[in-house]
């Protein structure tokens, strides 16, 4: 009898790994709850962030927006301009070392819990479950023959699927064009052809990646499941199956069989199709929905659970700070951070770029004094419009030819033409260090140049 009830049982696994498409068995469970809490943090951001205003110098605009035809980036009341590409770049450093850190610690949790792909999938699976049934409601159905109910089933799915897919491309195109003028143009598809384009491609990329493709993505196009072995050491904790605790299995007769009835579940409800009984595979996502599987059978059978549970690769725990590779990723994401908020304290609202008049390196005045021409490209990077002054730093025997002052609008770049003057006995021939200040109020900014004496 044990030998049938053994021959079943992998015959219904086998068939949850070839039959083509996965579908995985619903579980309830705390680490199920906690993706779910995860989906409803990251959507919510996501989807209500685009709506949100922010008040600056008494106008109303949209807090979180990419403006590219104008070069811009509003972060709530930070204005953020090309030339602080550096602190984006400090930004996706932090990300990365931030995601090592968590991958040295934890395995893939970020995949299991907060990617994107992990999180559509979730949603779009919920909607074909709660349509089509359960797993094995779902794979009769796509076994059976296209019948007229097959087809509205089917078709109800996708439709909605692709509802959710279009209204996430609007929400993605809004951090770009002010949702608020993007909405009321889409009716009548009144866009341009690069918002046009991104909404197409946005909705046709989601229905795909989580409607279609699901754990192919994870299995075969995402390049972080190949590399992410590098990130771990014996310390890491991942989801992992305690073999010494439940081989041998009981559906194998043995009389001194382990606490593994073979059941299975824990392989129908892995939402990548693997066995995590086999050890270690780069398929598995970290999600733990295995671990609230297995913890339910226990519970049932008596035994205890974390039969599958989040383990280090070791029997030793090792101290994190003891952990070359923990250690050095925690130390670098806080240079990282800390550089970043240094970056973000020094940015100044006021730059200035100098150029010398090349046609002319210096002129003689009729009063026996040597001239050099310079433009002053001066940038207002606030949002109210600023009237900036020209001053010289030092007792330099050069001078300011006039009071030159300037007012450049919110956001925009004016050219200033400053002459600088010296008596020719004054400074010997050659170049000679100069040091412009361009003030406005508390706001001011330093730049170097050079004067020229023939």
């Amino acid at each position: 009898m044990s030998q049938v009830v053994s021959k079943v049982r992998a015959a219904k696994l086998e068939l949850y790994r070839k039959q083509g498409k996965i579908h995985a068995k619903a579980v309830d469970g705390r680490f199920n709850r906690l993706r779910w809490l995860m989906v409803w943090l990251t959507q919510g951001i996501f989807y209500g962030l685009c709506w949100l205003t922010w008040d600056v110098s008494g106008q109303l605009r949209q807090a979180v927006l990419f403006d590219i035809a104008h070069e811009k980036l509003y972060l709530f009341g930070l204005v953020l301009w090309p030339q602080d590409a550096l602190l984006l770049a400090l930004v996706l450093l932090i990300a990365a070392t931030g995601l090592f850190l968590v991958t040295a610690l934890a395995g893939r949790l970020f995949c299991g819990f907060a990617c994107p792909q992990t999180v559509y999938t979730s949603i779009f699976t919920w909607i074909e479950n709660r349509i089509e049934g359960d797993h094995l409601a779902r794979l009769q159905l796509d076994q059976g023959p296209w019948t007229a109910q097959k087809v509205l089933t089917k078709g109800s799915k996708h439709l909605i699927w692709l509802l959710i897919a279009s209204w996430t491309a609007i929400t993605f195109v809004g951090y770009f064009t002010p949702i608020r003028e993007l909405l009321p143009n889409i009716p009548g598809w009144n866009v341009g052809p690069w918002e046009g384009f991104w909404l197409i491609f946005y909705a046709a990329f989601t229905y795909v990646q989580a409607g279609l493709a699901r754990e192919a993505v994870c299995q075969h196009m995402c390049p972080y499941s190949r590399f992410q072995g590098v990130m771990f050491d014996p310390a890491t904790r991942s989801v992992s199956y305690d073999q010494a605790r439940g081989e041998p299995r009981r559906a194998s007769g043995d009389a001194k069989a382990g606490d593994c009835i073979d059941c299975g579940i824990c392989v129908q409800v892995c939402p990548t199709g693997i066995d995590i009984r086999d050890g270690l595979q780069y398929e598995c996502i970290n999600c733990g929905l295995c671990i609230d599987a297995c913890d339910q059978v226990m519970t049932r059978i008596g035994s205890p659970t974390e039969l599958i549970r989040f383990a280090p690769m070791t029997a030793t725990n090792t101290a994190w700070h003891r952990r070359p590779r923990v250690l050095s990723y925690a130390l670098l994401l806080l240079v990282l951070v800390a550089l970043g908020v240094w970056t973000v304290d020094q940015r100044s609202l006021l730059r200035v770029d100098i150029l010398r008049d090349r046609n002319v390196l210096s002129r003689e005045t009729a009063d026996g004094r040597i001239e050099n021409a310079y433009q002053l490209q001066v940038m207002n990077l606030t949002e109210t419009a600023q009237h900036y002054g020209v001053r010289l730093d030092g007792d330099s025997p050069v001078e300011i030819v006039g009071k030159p002052t300037i007012t450049v609008e919110a956001g925009s770049i004016a050219p200033l033409q400053v002459t600088l003057s010296a008596d020719a006995s004054a400074l010997p021939r050659g170049s000679h260090a100069v040091a412009f200040h361009v003030f406005s109020g508390e706001m001011r900014t330093r730049e170097s140049s050079t004067f020229r004496m023939p």
